[in-house]
């Protein structure tokens, strides 16, 4: 049985984009160079992602930060009880 995940997540100024087997990161996305890094030991035989990974991460991106700042004005006149 293997475990495959995907993480993703954002906030105003940084976001993150991941894969992950058995909780060894596969991919990830660096926003700052703009690509995907493939972190895998060369003792494995290497998994590449396809072509389109990193741009469908960015886009993942965008789309999380436009649900969070729909979940603010959705939630802007909750108030917090004690």
């Amino acid at each position: 049985l293997h475990v495959d995940r995907q993480v993703s997540g954002c906030s105003d100024h940084e976001g993150e984009e991941a894969y992950n087997l058995d909780g060894e990161e596969m991919w990830f996305a660096d926003f700052i160079k703009r690509e995907g890094v493939e972190p895998q030991p060369p003792f494995i035989d290497h998994m590449t992602y396809r072509d389109g990974t990193y741009q469908g991460a960015e886009a993942n991106q965008q789309i999380c930060k436009t649900n969070l700042d729909v979940v603010r004005t959705a939630m802007k006149d909750f108030k917090i009880e004690d």
